[in-house]
């Protein structure tokens, strides 16, 4: 057994079932390995970034890691954007990357590269196995450290060679760390801002936004009345008619700080301190008052269950029954196509246990309240803010949930950094709606110039921000990679149109052309 296929079989044995791969030259004995080796699904991207946009996707829905595989330092190069967003879900991602053999790295071959360096700014752990006989046990590693806390993106460099040359069999699993305990003078300080007769905010992402845990958190806000909110951008969250309502901190500077004006204690679990995503001409970056006290009660990574129970039994509040979101679906909208009218659509058509993968940026900004007392799903946000997501986590989470419908709602501009994801969903018969908001610009970036105070934008600096001239025709780009694609250019049209695409199978495209 050579190295390549002691790896395989580590990994599978370690619940890594899934690989995600755009391979080359170096990686060869790895394709190999992957027909002598039963339970391995293999997924191929036609770019870097569609691989690993679909490892953080599947990741976020299966709990667990899949592997990518990526040929050498450019590669990896090109899948650094999506592993960016992956860092900032704290998605468990193994990261597999060819390298030259290790007696040819010297000769400074034209694909020669610094993978660790390339790899260090978005793993949480990085390795290069030096022979055949460790490759196995480096694997095993691996999956352990992406399963660490608060997950990671992992990466293991597979010299040529090590891949080739003998090995001594597959490595037994590493169990992961477990999640720690949030502190007892933590749960303390909480209970007591919680009932200090002020305004206290409750602010969770993580885990906490799922399950057990976010009804728990329910049933805290149900004791002491505070507020429930979340980050603006989330790795999934539970939403939907009879789960808990939660509000989300909103992206526009000036919004956020309304939100949070009268908040006098800010309790986190999960959840960072809330900042502005950019710096604005004088704007504040933190967002909470200055004389706000901030208790931080666990990190990402904790056993955040255990922390809001902790809180709760503090407070005597753990057998509330919670508030729970109404069930209310908006009304379909005639007319003019706009954001409203799509959202009104989502939220009246969403089948219950859909997953959402929002890359919709602009257009998408009031599609919470239509959808928060909609048939019960899960949203995947943008967490990283490097564009190019959409598509591809949708593939994964539609390959991790093949029994879930996926709706992915994908700006047209963030949309042709990856849309080679679509001939990946055709290729394996995802179950993909792709709504595609067809405004044909970068709207974001209009609203970015004027609020970081550019002075008198003219002619080319619109240029920049439009993507137009020519028009994209996304009907053509979906079908030549196989995805069946309609326009709409009404609410009406809109309407029957994600109708019908979410009562057949397989990936399909809307162009809602605004």
């Amino acid at each position: 057994m050579n190295g390549a296929e002691s790896l395989v079989r580590t990994l599978v044995a370690s619940g890594v079932d899934v690989c995600f791969s755009n391979p080359g030259t170096s990686e060869m004995h790895f394709v190999a390995a992957l027909d002598r080796v039963e339970g391995m699904r293999c997924v191929l991207g036609l770019f870097e970034g569609v691989v690993t946009g679909m490892a953080d996707g599947y990741a976020r829905m299966a709990l667990k890691p899949a592997s990518t595989l990526l040929h050498l330092g450019p590669g990896l190069g090109n899948g650094l954007a999506n592993l960016h967003n992956a860092k900032k879900a704290f998605s468990p991602v193994v990261n597999i990357v060819g390298e030259h053999a290790t007696y040819h790295v010297e000769y400074n071959a034209p694909l020669t590269a610094d993978i660790e360096g390339i790899a260090r700014p978005v793993s949480g752990w990085v390795k290069t196995s030096r022979s055949s006989k460790d490759v196995a046990a480096d694997g095993a590693e691996a999956v352990a450290a992406s399963m660490g806390v608060p997950g990671q993106v992992a990466t293991l460099i597979l010299p040529a060679n090590t891949a080739w040359e003998e090995s001594d069999g597959p490595a037994a699993p590493v169990a992961p760390v477990d999640r720690p305990k949030a502190p007892a003078e933590a749960i303390r300080a909480a209970a007591a801002a919680l009932t200090s007769g002020e305004e206290c905010m409750l602010h969770i992402s993580d885990t906490a936004l799922m399950g057990e845990a976010l009804e728990m958190a329910r049933r805290i806000v149900a004791k002491t009345g505070c507020r429930l909110s979340c980050k603006t951008s989330n790795r999934r969250w539970e939403r939907g008619a009879g789960r808990v309502p939660v509000e989300r901190i909103q992206y526009p500077v000036d919004i956020a700080l309304k939100q949070l004006e009268t908040v006098k204690n800010l309790i986190l679990l999960g959840a960072p301190v809330p900042v502005a995503f950019f710096a604005y001409p004088n704007k504040p970056s933190v967002l909470i008052p200055e004389s706000c006290n901030v208790v931080d009660v666990a990190p990402e990574g904790y056993d955040l269950l255990d922390a809001l129970t902790a809180i709760a039994a503090e407070l005597g509040a753990t057998d509330i029954e919670p508030v729970r979101q109404k069930a209310e679906k908006p009304a379909l909208m005639s007319g003019e196509l706009t954001p409203e009218s799509i959202a009104a659509a989502i939220g009246h058509l969403m089948p219950k246990d859909a997953i959402v993968a929002d890359e919709s940026v602009t257009s998408g900004r009031g599609l919470m309240p239509f959808t928060a007392g909609t048939e019960q799903h899960d949203w995947l946000s943008l967490t990283g803010g490097s564009i190019g997501i959409g598509m591809p986590f949708a593939t994964g989470a539609a390959i991790a949930c093949p029994d879930r419908k996926v709706i992915c709602l994908e700006g047209d501009g963030s949309g042709m950094y990856t849309l080679q994801a679509l001939w990946t969903q055709a290729r394996e018969k995802c179950d993909v709606v792709n709504v595609i908001f067809a405004n044909r610009t970068y709207e974001i970036l209009k609203g970015e110039l004027m609020n970081v105070g550019a002075e008198n934008p003219g002619r080319k600096a619109f240029d920049m921000l439009e993507i137009g001239r020519p028009d994209l025709d996304w009907r053509k780009l979906a079908e030549g990679m196989g995805v069946s694609a309609t326009r709409a250019t009404t609410a009406d049209e809109f309407n029957e149109q994600f109708k019908r695409a979410l009562n057949e199978p397989g990936p399909h495209l809307i162009e809602a052309w605004m």
